[in-house]
């Protein structure tokens, strides 16, 4: 990505981030959460074994696959932007309050949470309630419908953001889907309240552990989603333009 679309140098520190930035956040909520479960002598703590072999998979397995990757993108051409651009910064506007970051990123990440809301609904059920999960048919179409929103929302966002002169699109376009994590989050903290009959903390500690990882995860899935439809877009509407 960072070869094709910004043209940059190999940066075999960008490459190695890459491999390991997201994957050691989540393997360091999931150690600390074990290392609470081992403290507790629960039953359902992983072992140290399977804790090693997690690793080894990650920087044995995922690691190099995202080095071999990392070679065959940067012998591809850099993708070329259909318009040259100015080296002086356009001056932005004033936006409109409903025009501004806050406001569009936490509204505008509704509409993906939406789409999935009753999913999500059995979907908790069937990971801190011990019931079945069966409906697979319709996780895959919720699935298809939140990938078509999720690039929806963001290319509709940006548009309208593009139409009042504020050019900084690439971590708004991001965040306006990504923000969908922080709604699945407050929809975790409402079914912990009003639907699990937890008492003890360590148990708390444990649920909003994961469902941190969770959101955090869904996050990161809606938001690049957003971005790399709102990409493409952009490049199809000013690869349009024709100027002399």
């Amino acid at each position: 990505y960072q070869r094709r679309v910004h043209g940059h140098a190999q940066s075999w520190k960008t490459v190695f981030m890459t491999g390991v930035y997201f994957p050691g956040q989540v393997f360091a909520v999931f150690f600390l959460l074990n290392l609470m479960l081992w403290a507790k002598a629960a039953s359902s703590a992983v072992p140290f074994g399977t804790l090693f072999t997690l690793v080894g998979l990650w920087f044995c397995v995922s690691v190099p696959l995202v080095l071999v990757g990392a070679v065959f993108g940067y012998k591809r051409p850099a993708i070329e932007h259909p318009l040259s651009v100015n080296q002086i910064p356009r001056y932005i506007p004033l936006q409109k309050w409903y025009l501004r970051p806050p406001v569009t990123v936490v509204l505008a990440g509704i509409i993906p949470f939406g789409a999935a809301f009753i999913e999500l609904f059995f979907i908790l059920s069937s990971l801190w309630l011990n019931k079945f999960y069966y409906v697979f048919g319709f996780f895959a179409l919720v699935m298809v419908i939140l990938t078509i929103t999720c690039a929806e929302i963001s290319i509709v966002m940006i548009y309208f953001q593009l139409c009042y002169e504020d050019y900084h699109w690439w971590w708004r376009s991001f965040f306006i889907s990504g923000s969908s994590g922080l709604h699945l989050f407050a929809y975790s903290i409402f079914y912990f309240i009003t639907t699990l009959k937890i008492k003890n903390f360590w148990s708390g500690l444990l649920y909003f552990g994961w469902m941190g990882v969770m959101s955090y995860f869904f996050a990161v899935m809606t938001g690049t989603i957003g971005f790399i439809a709102t990409f493409f877009f952009v490049r199809k509407i000013y690869s349009a333009l024709k100027v002399d």
